[in-house]
């Protein structure tokens, strides 16, 4: 049955549901970085799981990509890992997020990225000049799948850029965000509130990643499973 100007009742009905997803995430993140901000250990526990469920339930909602809703999920078990202060989560919290990278990888890899030379380039320039510093303040057994894990979040920040300014963008984020979290690891020097700068840029990543590959799925082209 049609609704009110022609369109189908369903279509609505999954666009009510999308944009309720949506509001329901922001409020999740408004939760988790007030929590943040005030420290509270429990308002954590109970925001940053929900985070990347909810988006990913607005972007299936949306009909994204089957392969973004998984790097969304693998979001969701590297941050609940993170939670864990048990032996082993912070590299079981790496592995999630690497393979969320992997699917946009896959996401990406038939759009051509502009300026490519410069862009690869310029992301290998602030590589170096991360790692290389950080590598002798590193744990010893966590230096190289931190080196591994950099190249390929470096690698799918580049390739982010292939499908416009917000992909671009979000992947620019996660690598800042994450270049945060590794200058903890080495005990480097961080300015105030880092924590906060940590969680703000890591949501504006996801969110980000996640409407530039919506965008990218609305327009005719390679490159969308």
């Amino acid at each position: 049955m049609s609704g009110r100007a022609g369109v189908p009742a369903g279509v609505r009905g999954s666009g009510r549901l999308a944009k309720a997803l949506l509001v329901a995430f922001a409020l999740a993140a408004l939760g988790e970085l007030v929590s943040v901000a005030a420290d509270s250990r429990t308002g954590q526990l109970l925001a940053k799981p929900l985070l990347m469920p909810l988006l990913a339930a607005y972007a299936a909602a949306r009909g994204g990509p089957r392969t973004l809703v998984a790097a969304l999920l693998f979001g969701w078990g590297g941050d609940v890992f993170l939670l864990s202060s048990a032996d082993g989560a912070f590299l079981a919290g790496m592995g999630c997020f690497a393979a969320g990278h992997l699917c946009y990888l896959a996401l990406f890899a038939r759009r051509r990225t502009r300026r490519a030379l410069a862009l690869a380039a310029g992301y290998g320039l602030l590589l170096a000049l991360t790692l290389v510093p950080l590598w002798p303040d590193l744990p010893a057994e966590l230096r190289v799948p931190v080196a591994v894990y950099s190249l390929l979040l470096a690698a799918m920040a580049y390739r982010a850029s292939g499908l416009g300014v917000l992909a671009g963008a979000g992947g620019a984020f996660f690598l800042v965000s994450d270049t945060l979290i590794a200058t903890g690891v080495a005990e480097w020097p961080r300015p105030p509130a880092v924590d906060l700068w940590i969680m703000l840029t890591y949501l504006a990543a996801q969110a980000l990643l996640t409407a530039g590959v919506l965008r990218a799925a609305r327009r005719p082209g390679p490159g969308h499973e």
